[in-house]
């Protein structure tokens, strides 16, 4: 291929692949469950609630940093007037273990005129490896030990806050939604008895020219016209704001979409909201409270706080720091020589220990407070999964309660139509039965939204945006 058949095709790809972006939401119905499915894939709040799971394994990085081996040289030097005063070289190799001890080994050299006694060494140097042990605070627990476990639990406890920050986003993008179909919904209704008033309108002033009905008619018939048009006029406002809301939560990748004029929402909402929200199915086993979000990271925490409160128990004990370091030449490092060893003993402990016990009953109270706020979580989100779930069902039997009674209304309008057309009945009664009709679907539309919403409350407890 030639260079110009290479740029071609790119060109040919590139157009393709931002018409396939384009034509994501050219279609006619934007379904909920593809709406919610861009907002959790692209939408930057979710993602940024994925970066607290980062967050915490950084933190555990940074706390396993604290058993790094480590190397430390310090070299010291001082001339005067043609004389070397002293020349110290001290160097070491630490490797901190789990268990508090310390693993050292060092290579220390000095020379010169005015050196302290105790820095006088052999020519070649001094080598030393020896081990430092705590036998009361730091054996069993210390800080660098209370930093990794806290760090890994934190993990976890991310794990349960993403969960807890997407679900937030998540049931704003859904009630977004369902605005969006209400207002749709209700603009529909008047757009369709707008057009059910002006086919009257037209065909009581062509009675009026027959003869056949009184002019005042019409004058009713136009006030019947004029108010369907300041309902849709309200309704198409409504609906113009629920786009905006609505265009708060559509990305593709990193770019913000709005919706074109023609696309609407889906049609059988009823049908799919609780598929898609997993609300379907009665929730009242207690292994799922245990496994809720909110649940295991009050667990986490009180286990966080459980680490403190053993460091601080450790924090009791006396500081009694042991070390051994065996000492030799270079040369003869090998030749071991059990007189040859620099040991140092590091003891301390305070009398009364008021700082270390004030610090033990704090960390104490922290996790007696948080397990009170765990075991009334655990009674309210269950009262509140219960409360929620016959809310639903108590609107599904509304729903089908306004269903009968729109359509009992409608059968009315139809009947009353027929006199009309017999003259046997008057404009008034008509639109009596109509304005009745439409109340109805408008507590029908109501009905509807109250039921989606409260699939999405339900959807927002069980906070399981995955």
């Amino acid at each position: 291929m030639t260079i110009q058949q290479y740029i071609y095709c790119f060109l040919a790809f590139f157009i393709a692949l931002n018409l396939v972006q384009a034509q994501e939401f050219e279609e006619d119905v934007l379904t909920f469950n593809e709406y919610l499915g861009y907002v959790k894939k692209y939408h930057p709040i979710v993602k940024q609630a994925n970066l607290e799971i980062d967050k915490a394994q950084a933190q555990l990085m940074e706390a396993r940093g604290g058993f790094d081996p480590k190397v430390e040289v310090d070299y010291d030097a001082k001339e005067f007037k043609d004389s070397e005063y002293y020349s110290l070289l001290t160097s070491s190799f630490k490797i901190p273990t789990w268990y508090g001890i310390e693993i050292k080994a060092g290579f220390d050299n000095s020379e010169g005129v005015f050196l302290n006694p105790q820095n006088t060494m052999p020519n070649q140097g001094l080598t030393s490896l020896g081990i430092t042990v705590p036998l009361g605070q730091g054996l069993f627990i210390n800080q660098r030990m209370a930093d990794v476990r806290a760090a890994k639990l934190q993990i976890q406890l991310s794990e349960s806050e993403r969960k807890l920050e997407a679900i937030l986003v998540l049931y704003d993008a859904a009630e977004a939604y369902f605005t969006w179909k209400r207002s749709y919904d209700e603009t529909k209704l008047y757009e369709n008895y707008l057009e059910y008033a002006r086919v009257r309108y037209k065909g009581v002033e062509t009675l009026i020219e027959q003869g056949d009905k009184p002019a005042i008619d019409s004058v009713e018939a136009g006030i019947t016209v004029k108010n369907r048009r300041l309902n849709l006029e309200n309704s198409q406002l409504k609906l113009t704001k629920a786009k905006l809301g609505l265009a708060n939560y559509l990305w593709i990748t990193d770019i913000p979409v709005e919706l074109e004029d023609n696309v609407i929402p889906e049609e059988n909402l009823m049908v799919t909201v609780q598929e898609t929200l997993r609300t379907n199915n009665l929730i009242t086993e207690t292994s799922f409270i245990d496994s809720h979000p909110k649940i295991l990271a009050l667990e986490n925490k009180i286990s966080i706080l459980d680490v403190d409160r053993r460091l601080r128990a450790n924090m009791l004990l006396p500081k009694i720091d042991v070390g051994y370091h065996y000492l030799s030449e270079p040369s003869n490092f090998n030749n071991y020589r059990f007189e040859d060893y620099k040991i140092g003993i590091n003891f301390a402990f305070p009398i009364f220990l008021r700082k270390e016990r004030g610090k033990l009953k704090l960390a104490k109270l922290k996790i007696q407070d948080t397990q009170f706020e765990l075991d009334s979580e655990r009674v309210t989100l269950k009262n509140k999964i219960d409360a929620q779930q016959t809310e639903i069902q108590s609107l599904q039997k509304q729903k089908q309660i306004i269903d009968q009674l729109v359509e009992s209304y409608a059968t009315m309008l139809r009947a009353e139509e027929r006199l009309f057309t017999f003259g046997e009945s008057s404009l008034f009664l008509i639109n009596s039965r109509e304005n009745k009709l439409v109340s109805e679907r408008i507590s029908q539309i109501d009905i509807e939204n109250r039921f989606y919403m409260s699939n999405a409350k339900l959807f927002k407890i069980l906070a399981n945006p995955d």
